[in-house]
């Protein structure tokens, strides 16, 4: 165990609470469980090395399998690495992971990005550096005239999320501002008297908040610069929101309108539409032929009809279900219903309902079933899509379902070997697609990433080894 600020491990840590010093070895420090979590979680892991109170535990076990460097320390050390009151039991090294502007503004049609103008207070820098992660926007620059993206209160008020975004750094604000613009980008400039509402301002294609000083605002400078002003309108009688906060609502307000534009409502429907016609068809069939000729019919026939129209009605229910939500997620109203879920369970009522098509392979369930405190309609929902889409585009062989907890999430997926698709091709699964336009469902797995990125999850596909999969991480309490 290490004990003394004199130990040359312990000093090239504790030089770094000093910004001169962090230029200079370019690394920061990570401090808490959850950050130091977030940094592991990176491949490679994010991490130089990580020092840890007296009892070792599960991160430190986690980075020292990660091939990351771990020391035990006296819980006094800690105290004088960590910048908070109560430190909690570790603290981590990282190299600098700010890129060049250019990384990250070439980004296509539908991107945000965020610029803080002489933002100074490393609380608020932080949160918007969360929401940012958050809202899923393409990157952030801190200006030159704004706190140090590395300041150890800021990557703590971050929660990770400095591992997560494009972050851009000691960039001239004009030069920020006129780069973004010659890239396509849409400058907004946030003030409290701006002349547009936001909820009112086109917010479509590449679009790039500025935000300025916590007590000033944003100087005319910039404010002559950007393509339009803008408010956040509030009833209330505060005069005005924390910059944190309305930096929050701009970046949530973009992604609300970001979910309903891969596909208007009307399109969806009409997908939706063609993926019902052939189950209504078949009950229409079933129903008919029951219905008159219910005599010549015999007990076997009629009970394989029954099973059918059961298995078609099942069908339609979950289009249904996928259309509501789709709606729900363009207009910002959807709405979850958690509660304790075991995965295992949950995988074994699907299985029992796929099995009434005798031609549906084989699933084959494995990992932590939980409990989960997670919504279990939107759960079966995904797996639905997920299933249907392995069905269509894998090869022979059982489809194979796995759940994993990580540090606040948990990480379901779905595979079955395919022979005939690549990871690009898998990702553009995810787009509404039109009627005719190939094979599976049209909505099902666009709305199962709409639903995951509305929860603060995300869904994605890839094709490794032979192994077409789907996979679904959305956050859990605790």
């Amino acid at each position: 165990m290490l004990t003394s600020l004199k130990n040359p491990k312990v000093a090239a840590v504790a030089r770094l609470k000093k910004r001169a010093f962090r230029e200079q070895d370019r690394r920061f420090l990570v401090e808490g469980t959850h950050a130091v979590g977030e940094a592991l979680a990176e491949t490679p892991p994010a991490l130089v090395s990580l020092l840890v109170g007296a009892d070792l535990g599960e991160l430190a076990v986690r980075a020292r399998q990660a091939g990351v460097e771990v020391d035990a320390v006296t819980d006094e050390l800690l105290r004088k690495l960590t910048s908070t009151v109560t430190p909690q039991p570790l603290v981590g090294v990282a190299p600098f992971v700010d890129v060049p502007l250019e990384e990250i503004a070439a980004v296509g049609d539908g991107a945000c990005v965020g610029v803080l103008h002489e933002v100074r207070d490393p609380g608020n820098a932080g949160t918007v550096l969360r929401s940012a992660d958050a809202a899923g926007a393409a990157g952030l620059v801190f200006t030159e005239t704004s706190v140090d993206v590395y300041n150890p209160k800021t990557v703590r008020a971050s929660a990770g999320s400095i591992f997560h975004v494009p972050i851009v750094r000691e960039m001239p604000a004009v030069e920020a501002i006129e780069t973004l613009r010659t890239r396509g980008f849409r400058i907004l400039a946030m003030d409290t008297n701006g002349s547009e509402n936001l909820y009112a301002t086109e917010l479509g294609g590449d679009i790039a908040f500025v935000f300025g000083n916590e007590a000033h605002g944003l100087p005319q400078e910039i404010v002559g610069r950007a393509d339009a002003t803008v408010r956040v309108p509030h009833a209330g009688r505060a005069e005005s929101l924390n910059l944190a906060a309305a930096a929050t609502v701009c970046l949530f307000e973009w992604a609300r309108r970001r979910v309903g534009r891969g596909a208007t409502l009307e399109g969806l429907i009409a997908a939706a539409a063609h993926d019902i016609r052939s189950p209504l068809t078949a009950m229409k069939g079933f129903g008919y032929a029951l219905a008159k000729r219910w005599d010549q019919i015999d007990g076997e026939q009629r009970a394989m009809m029954l099973e059918g129209i059961v298995h078609d009605a099942d069908r339609m229910d979950h289009i249904v279900r996928l259309l509501v939500d789709a709606a729900r997620v363009s207009a910002g109203s959807l709405e979850l219903f958690p509660e304790q879920v075991d995965l295992g369970d949950l995988v074994a009522g699907l299985t029992e309902s796929q099995a009434r098509d005798p031609e549906h392979p084989a699933i084959a369930w494995s990992g932590d079933p939980g409990p989960y405190f997670l919504d279990p309609a939107r759960i079966k929902t995904a797996l639905l899509a997920f299933l249907e889409s392995l069905v269509w585009w894998g090869s022979e062989g059982p489809i194979r379902i796995s759940a994993e907890r990580g540090p606040g999430s948990v990480h379901i997926a779905a595979a079955r070997p395919s022979e005939d698709i690549d990871t690009p091709a898998a990702e553009a699964l995810f787009a509404a697609r039109k009627p005719g336009s190939g094979a599976g469902s049209k909505i099902g797995l666009y709305v199962a990433r709409a639903v995951a990125e509305a929860q603060g999850g995300r869904a994605w596909a890839e094709v490794h080894d032979g192994q077409l999969s789907f996979h679904l991480e959305l956050p859990i309490p605790g």
